[in-house]
């Protein structure tokens, strides 16, 4: 009876926090109606984010009332897993709404487009071409909000300090400030920020205002969504690109590590090891890139080194903005844009994938250990690296935490890249494609289209709600949803 009565407790305050966000997508819902201030003959739609939106408010509202406790009750990891699993579940589904109504996408479709804006991933079966400026703005806005994280951005509004378990369940164990409130408000601000810094470039840079909106917003969020069939290439612009390459970076890096920038800590950011691996990697591969595959394809030197950039950022940022297509593509210019869309971008931003700080730590420990060698068998030795202004020592448990990280990830690539192959596709795209949703980028060699067979759309949905949640969270929470279900049902009374 005890058992039950502190899991009621906790799932009172599960369900209510899930509400509480219900509402706020709910609210969200309504924005795509500014459209209607610009373009009056879109008020047909308008029913068709007001229903989806009115159901979630009301829904919402009555679990976040009726269940919140005048008891204070802390959200833990495992609570808080279980909270970021059920609103992205409910949110990609209501958010898919509009796309069936208006657009006539199935569920499939729909759910796959809509987890791919929520998950910042950018992977379309939309024609683009024909869909309605308001179905345009809601595919930003949904990455907007899932770049920064759909549970992390209503925090603020939900819980007080003791609500860190929500952070933590989607990945993000950094903060900006001690408290979570403050570290939340600080993100927001800054990534606001960078919002109405992309929409001025762009707009700059020769883009429509209604463009400039949508792409800043894809940008920000390492998403990739586009209003053009040709995404980026639609411009074939310099200027453009110029403006686009920063953004992906910016959205790509630590929150902690922009902070520490803007607040003048040059120091501390030289010494984080994801700003360290950016600056070797982007160099390197671009050099690849150009030589070995866009310099034998486009006609000058310019469009070459603009296409060897523009991709090789867009990759490991995960953004999945296109500036070109790959059907000219050699095999090793697939081969280099796959390792960067699996190293993918910072913790605790945007960007999806590995990680780079993953990635430096596992490089390190392999130098650790060649150098270990060379020691004398007494020594004893301290290995650390900075997060932040931090020094965070190298333990075993971190180590194989790590490890355990890596080869799930590895294991589930290969899993889905063998699923799109058997049903046809070339060896090299199937990897392209599934690293590209695992890692959440966005980037497509043509697999990823409205015809595509179901079970690959589904595939590539369940690839991108796992790289964006990052695996561990889903499992724990299904995990814990059993436990409690047998802990209540499979014992006696």
């Amino acid at each position: 009876m005890q058992t039950r009565l502190i899991l009621w407790r906790h799932y009172r305050a599960i369900l209510s926090n899930t509400g509480m966000i219900m509402v706020m997508v709910g609210v969200l819902m309504l924005t795509p109606l500014f459209v209607l201030l610009a373009w009056h003959n879109e008020w047909i739609y308008a029913k068709d984010f007001l229903i989806p939106a009115f159901v979630l408010m009301g829904v919402g509202g009555a679990l976040w009332r009726l269940l919140k406790s005048n008891i204070p009750v802390s959200i833990t990891i495992q609570d808080g897993g279980v909270v970021v699993l059920l609103s992205w579940a409910i949110a990609s589904v209501f958010a898919g709404f509009p796309f069936m109504s208006i657009l006539g996408l199935n569920f499939t479709q729909a759910t796959f487009e809509s987890v791919s804006g929520w998950t910042t991933t950018g992977l379309s079966v939309v024609d683009v071409a024909k869909a309605p400026n308001m179905v345009l703005l809601w595919r930003s806005i949904i990455q907007l909000i899932g770049g920064a994280g759909l549970a992390i951005i209503t925090l603020a509004a939900i819980t007080g300090p003791t609500g860190a378990g929500l952070t933590i369940a989607e990945g993000r164990t950094e903060q900006l400030a001690p408290q979570v409130h403050s570290s939340i408000k600080r993100v927001v601000i800054l990534y606001a920020g960078y919002a109405m810094l992309g929409i001025i470039l762009f707009k700059v840079a020769g883009m429509n205002m209604f463009d400039a909106i949508n792409h800043s917003f894809a940008a920000i969020s390492t998403g990739g969504f586009s209003t053009k069939p040709e995404n980026i290439a639609f411009w074939d612009s310099t200027a453009i690109d110029l403006v686009s390459v920063p953004l992906m970076i910016l959205g790509n890096m630590n929150f902690l590590t922009v902070y520490l920038l803007v607040r003048g800590k040059f120091k501390a950011v030289y010494r984080n090891g994801e700003v360290k691996a950016m600056a070797v990697l982007i160099p390197i591969c671009i050099v690849l890139i150009f030589y070995l595959v866009s310099n034998s394809i486009y006609p000058t030197f310019g469009k070459s080194a603009r296409v060897a950039i523009f991709e090789v950022v867009t990759a490991l940022t995960t953004t999945g903005f296109m500036s070109t297509v790959y059907t000219e593509w050699n095999s090793f210019g697939y081969l280099v844009l796959i390792v960067l869309m699996i190293i993918g971008g910072g913790t605790c931003s945007t960007a999806g994938g590995i990680k780079q700080y993953r990635v430096y730590l596992l490089f390190k420990s392999f130098i650790w250990e060649i150098k270990r060698a060379f020691l004398p068998k007494n020594a004893i030795i301290e290995n650390y690296f900075w997060k932040g202004e931090q020094k965070e020592y190298i333990n075993g448990e971190l180590l194989r935490q790590l490890i355990s990280f890596v080869s799930l990830y590895m294991f589930i690539y290969v899993l889905g890249s063998g699923i799109i192959a058997a049903h046809g596709y070339k060896l090299n795209e199937a990897m392209f494609e599934f690293a590209s949703s695992l890692s959440t980028v966005g980037i497509s060699c043509g697999i990823s289209v409205a015809s595509a067979p179901p079970l690959v759309l589904w595939t590539e949905t369940i690839g991108m709600f796992m790289g964006r949640l990052e695996f561990f969270v889903i499992l724990i929470s299904f995990g814990k949803i059993v436990q409690d279900t047998f802990a209540v049902f499979g014992r006696k009374n």
